[in-house]
């Protein structure tokens, strides 16, 4: 591979002089929170709405970034730079329609993504799942290694307790994000594409659709840049780059994979091959084989830029991972309680066998909330797949989002497709199961796992669950 070329000129944005504050509607979004901290550390004077209050918009009135949680535009600044805006808000939004119809700065996130990146050396991690996890790794990496590197992710480091920094280092990693369109933004020197798994078809109406968009997210690859894309890709090799690279988690026929993998206690030792070398002694303390192939995409990028293999090895080992990505909540010989993001069959699928594999003699009960109605309707007979895998799964009522709901679509489509049939609950009640039925069944001998999953509201259950199964 071509040695990859950073220019040393410090970062900037363009338009940061004339921006005095920005309002962003949607700002408890994990991609809208990290422009606004972003903007925050540039001196620009932040504030927001969001639909509700979560642990999110806490932290960020917490670092004095105001949020209200009321569509009134009394409450709205008048004042405002800029506007930004997710497209999940409804255009009928009150603030919206007002700044709008004012003709003031309205853009959407992906727009300020573009601008905040358009002269950066820029890798762009993309993929229909895994994306969070791998974009955080390498952003990680560099920062850990001094490498240095701006960082926009869609979920909290632990490392860091945020989802964005900044840098003077001229290099961004940003996650490339495929609803609306928004990664076709954005121009890689470094893209990663770890998956084309149809979603979001309430977008692009059908799979070969979504497929295209993300051929079309390949040619926007730099002259000379890189595609690091997971192997065995269906249309893989329509996928364009001047240089490209595949990644898988063991399959020798890859560039880069992970071997001689061995597991324990819920981490992985692992060595990895890439194309004339061989890179020994790996550790990371992180959940789930798909995690293991995540990290061979990450390294391959700190390879990429000529970062020793000793500081990538120190950087891969003192990783702590993602919130909400196999995120252990509690581990101990009689119960470990995970929480994760996963919201599509894939995902869940990669994180049961994860937990099944690494604690191969308890007993796995999935609890999972169903996001959007349409993904719900589109993907009820994967998930029911997925879940089967576990011995025993509780299933909430669909989280909405921005959706309105769908006649004839709910949590039991999907309940109606398992074999093995899973339950339906509501929040309080099923609080009320853990204390009174589940927690006292627990198997003494072997232990037990209990899984947290899906993109919606069930991790405000997460305390309570933690808290019930801590006073068992």
């Amino acid at each position: 591979m071509k040695e990859m070329m950073i220019t040393d000129s410090p970062y900037q944005f363009s338009a940061g002089e004339q921006i005095r504050s920005a309002y962003f509607i949607g700002i408890g979004g994990i991609g809208m929170s990290a422009i606004a901290r972003f903007f925050q550390t540039m001196g620009i004077a932040v504030s927001g709405y969001d639909k509700t209050e979560t642990a999110l918009t806490k932290e960020l009135a917490a670092s004095g970034i105001p949020v209200h949680y009321s569509d009134d535009v009394a409450l709205i600044p008048k004042d405002a730079g800029l506007v930004v805006y997710t497209p999940a808000i409804p255009e009928a939004h009150a603030g919206l329609r007002y700044y709008r119809d004012k003709g003031y700065r309205v853009v959407k996130r992906s727009d300020v993504l573009q601008l905040l990146t358009e002269h950066s050396f820029n890798i762009c991690v993309a993929g229909t799942h895994g994306k969070t996890t791998i974009s955080t790794m390498t952003a990680h990496l560099l920062r850990d290694s001094g490498f240095g590197c701006n960082a926009f992710l869609g979920g909290i480091a632990v490392n860091y307790g945020s989802n964005c920094w900044h840098s003077e280092k001229n290099v961004c990693v940003a996650e490339a994000d495929e609803y609306d369109r928004s990664f076709l933004k954005l121009s890689p020197d470094i893209a990663v594409i770890t998956a084309m798994d149809p979603d979001h078809l309430d977008i692009y109406g059908t799979g070969e659709a979504m497929e295209k968009a993300f051929i079309d997210f390949s040619h926007k690859i730099k002259p000379g840049g890189v595609l690091i894309r997971q192997f065995g890709l269906k249309r893989g090799r329509e996928l364009g780059a001047d240089q490209q690279l595949t990644y898988s988690l063991q399959n020798e026929a890859a560039d880069c994979y992970a071997a001689n993998i061995r597991m324990d206690n819920g981490s992985y030792h692992f060595d990895m091959v890439m194309p004339g070398e061989t890179l020994e002694g790996f550790l990371l303390h992180m959940g789930g084989m798909h995690n293991v192939e995540n990290a061979v995409a990450a390294i391959s990028v700190a390879r990429l830029l000529n970062i020793s293999t000793e500081k990538i090895k120190a950087a891969v080992e003192s990783f702590r991972g993602v919130k909400r990505r196999f995120e252990y909540v509690l581990k101990n010989d009689r119960i470990v309680l995970i929480d994760d993001y996963a919201h599509h069959p894939e995902e869940l699928r990669a994180l049961i066998s994860g937990a099944l594999s690494l604690f191969r003699q308890k007993k796995c009960t999935v609890i999972f909330q169903p996001h959007l109605f349409t993904r719900t309707r589109d993907l009820a007979a994967g998930f029911a797949a997925a879940l089967d895998m576990a011995d025993e799964t509780i299933l909430l009522p669909i989280y909405p989002a921005r959706e309105l709901p769908i006649e004839g679509v709910s949590s039991g489509l999907i309940t109606a497709g398992m074999e093995k049939k899973g339950r339906i609950m509501e929040k309080q009640a099923l609080l009320e199961w853990i204390g009174n039925e589940y927690v006292p069944a627990m198997n003494r001998e072997f232990g037990e796992i209990l899984i947290l999953a899906g993109a919606g509201d069930i991790d405000t259950l997460v305390e309570p669950v933690k808290e019930k199964l801590k006073n068992s």
